[in-house]
């Protein structure tokens, strides 16, 4: 339904509207520049008409995707890229707008002068035009469609998880995206979803205006554990999650994000739901208690209206264990009916999103691996959840939803630890979900991981899309998407799709993970740490949250916090990353022995990734009396390396890396060859600026590294990383290279 006041028929809008030297022809459809025609698309064209018509006003991003494409459910890049076109026909900057300005992730406003438009408009502007700026750059919206416009390159692999690498560089990506311009910091950035209350995000003052409260609407809670073992809370939060999917796919019932309930526990009070209903935008609230004991298990739901208070309905279902899947089709049924007045438009498919499985001994394994899913995760929580899932397998060998979160771990622990082994693992259960149920949503999200995994960017693209159908799969495909268009450098559309994320599901952590991380990838260190300082507000026990944190203040040269955080994240629990990144610390004040102690035990923690073997090897080349050792750890690093970029054929930052093992291992042509394609990838600018000058000092090029040098120096490279390089820190002014390995 397009909105009230946002119309395209045409009714009530000028023959032109002119504004400096344009001119549009809302009959003809035509927009003149200078006198000249600029050619833009009809979607396009209708949402100039749209600003023109509403000027001074913003417009709402989900007001013109209504009116112009007819759903909100587009991907929301298609906006983005229709804005991009008009900037570039009317010669608009978004840094310094005249005449579209952006407010981010709310909308946009038209802002230039219009003047009457005088009898033979179009010729007048044709024949005395003002003078056009040139020069003008595309913002950020048009540089990403700039980009999307040309072939994507590949970009860094995994993402959130791992950030900056070890020492001068923040290295690993979260779930699925290489660092881009620190060196070996791996702050890792765990890519799940954590339940965190809204109202922490209200404290902080980052969430978005109160929405305003649908009638068919409905917050779901995470269902209370009342059974005396503490570890079966995976049970109830589990039947939450698959709940609120269920009911997130019924036609026309609005399903606010998942948020937290009541602790555990004697004496938990309940959420006000006067209160949870302004904050989500809700007009009831759906919570529930669950008591296992034995085979029995005892589920006490209620639907409270959250203005008046009132318990619209409650129910106590005391059942065998086996009935647990109609218990909870009947919960769901009942919920629709109140909300709706009617029973669910399609109850089969409701009760068949609630019967993933015919056996209940496949379902409780199921869940437990899906709890680890839905939050941050390290590697060997990932194989944990792996182990859960083939748990069920054993259950119920045509469980494809578990197949397929077999996939999805297993692509993750791929990004994190970058082991070219894990990936053919991960390409098996992928493909084997595909063949049990190739239509359902969560093997269209896995199939999305694999492909970006590898690079192959319009398959995922293709897959996730799929995966936007089932609006309980929204969040996590659009962070996908988001993931695809920052590794290939198109920063505006990632965030924009991270932000639908983040609408969708207000206060997770790994939402604003990914926004830090790709505010890191465009080289904008404040906003990344802010980013993950609310990250780490919203999960104060993630020791790999922790550790990104670390590595991003430690890239920042803020080397006193940097250590703090580390010390924190150890503190919670001894992680890759943390210790990777504590090396890096350590390497930057010069001492290599215990630098290098802590890098091999990160690799013996991760032993299929090259990036904490080449860091051991940098500490052990500028220990004196180690230089055989390093060599033949370089060699190792390389060749791990290689396997890599073999599956993540772009990632620029890995490339980079392999010309730095390359030139210590003796190897010049090699390293440029390298080198080369790193730079051609167009990627982790800094982190390529700064690996070459070293990869140039290393190979007696002096010109070439103090070029490459001044580079990392514009892009905002640390000064404390570069003098902590035992190849570069005599490189100053006109200075000699000093021709040695290290770093």
């Amino acid at each position: 339904m397009v909105p009230e006041g946002l119309a395209l028929d045409g009714a009530g809008l000028p023959a032109r509207y002119c504004f400096d030297d344009v001119v549009v022809d809302t009959g003809a459809h035509t927009l003149t520049r200078g006198g000249q025609p600029c050619a833009v698309e009809p979607k396009a064209f209708a949402v100039l008409l749209l600003l023109l018509r509403h000027a001074g006003e913003m417009v709402g991003k989900e007001d013109l995707l209504d009116a112009v494409w007819g759903h909100r459910h587009v991907t929301p890049g298609v906006l983005t890229r229709s804005i991009a076109q008009l900037r570039a026909a009317l010669g608009d900057d978004a840094h310094s707008p005249r005449f579209i300005h952006t407010h981010h992730a709310l909308g946009y406003r038209f802002i230039g002068e219009l003047l009457e438009p005088a009898d033979g408009a179009v010729g007048e502007a044709a024949t005395e035009p003002p003078p056009a700026d040139t020069d003008a750059d595309t913002d950020a919206d048009a540089d990403a469609d700039a980009g999307v416009a040309t072939p994507p390159h590949a970009a860094p692999p995994p993402r959130p998880d791992a950030l900056p690498r070890p020492a001068p560089t923040p290295g690993d990506a979260p779930a699925g995206a290489a660092p881009r311009s620190r060196r070996r910091v791996l702050a890792w950035i765990g890519t799940a979803g954590a339940l965190v209350l809204a109202a922490v995000l209200l404290t902080h003052g980052l969430s978005d205006p109160r929405p305003l409260v649908g009638e068919a609407s409905v917050a779901v809670m995470p269902f209370r554990s009342l059974s005396t073992d503490r570890r079966d809370r995976y049970f109830a939060e589990g039947l939450a999650v698959e709940m609120h999917g269920a009911l997130a796919g019924v036609p026309g019932l609005k399903v606010a994000a998942l948020v937290p309930g009541p602790a555990d526990g004697d004496g938990a009070e309940p959420l006000d739901p006067h209160e949870m209903g302004e904050r989500l935008g809700v007009a009831n609230v759906l919570d529930a208690s669950v008591r296992r004991d034995g085979e029995r298990i005892r589920i006490s739901a209620r639907l409270t209206d959250t203005r008046s208070g009132f318990i619209l309905w409650s129910q106590t279902y005391d059942r065998q264990g086996a009935d647990i899947f109609s218990t909870q089709a009947e919960i769901a049924n009942k919920v629709v009916q109140a909300l709706m007045g009617v029973l669910p438009p399609d109850a089969p498919a409701l009760a068949r999103r609630l019967h993933p499985t015919s056996q209940l001994s496949a379902y409780e394994p199921y869940l437990k691996g899906l709890q680890v899913l839905q939050g941050t995760a390290s590697i060997e929580q990932l194989g944990e959840a792996v182990a859960h899932f083939e748990q069920a397998l054993r259950q119920d060998p045509g469980f494809a939803r578990a197949q397929a979160g077999i996939c999805r771990a297993r692509i993750r622990a791929f990004e994190l630890g970058r082991d070219a082994g894990v990936y053919a693992r991960a390409q098996a259960a992928c493909l084997q979900a595909a063949r049990l149920d190739p239509a359902l949503g969560e093997v269209s999200l896995a199939m999305g991981d694999l492909h970006r995994a590898r690079n192959e960017l319009d398959a995922a693209r293709e897959s996730y899309t799929q995966a936007l159908q089932d609006v309980s799969l929204r969040p996590a495909a659009y962070i996908g998407l988001g993931r695809i268009e920052g590794e290939q450098g198109h920063d505006a559309l990632a965030l924009d799709y991270f932000d639908r994320a983040r609408q969708l599901r207000p206060g997770d952590a790994v939402v604003y993970r990914e926004i830090g991380y790709q505010h890191y990838l465009d080289d904008r260190m404040a906003e990344a740490i802010e980013s993950y300082r609310v990250a780490t507000t919203l999960e104060p026990d993630d020791a790999g949250l922790w550790s990104s944190l670390g590595g991003l203040y430690l890239a920042d040269g803020r080397r006193g916090e940097a250590e703090s955080a580390f010390e924190r994240s150890l503190a919670i629990k001894p992680v890759f990353g943390a210790l990777s990144n504590l090396g890096t610390l350590r390497y930057e004040q010069g001492d290599y022995p215990r630098a290098a102690e802590l890098y091999a035990r990160a690799a013996a923690m991760n032993p299929g990734d090259y990036r904490p073997v080449g860091n051991t090897a940098d500490a052990l080349a500028a220990s004196p009396g180690s230089a055989g050792t390093a060599r033949t750890t370089y060699a190792r690093a390389a060749e791990m390396a290689e396997r890599y970029v073999s599956i993540k054929s772009g990632d620029a930052e890995a490339m980079a890396w392999l010309a730095w093992y390359r030139a210590n291992l003796d190897e010049p042509a090699a390293a440029r060859d390298w080198l080369e394609k790193a730079r051609k990838a167009g990627t982790s600018q800094a982190e390529v600026a700064f690996l070459s000058a070293q990869v140039h000092a290393r190979l007696g090029e002096t010109d070439l590294a103090l070029g490459a040098l001044a580079d990392a120096r514009a892009l905002d490279v640390a000064e404390t990383r570069i003098q902590a390089s035992p190849v570069l820190k005599r490189l100053s002014g006109g200075a000699e290279v000093a021709s040695q390995g290290g770093s």
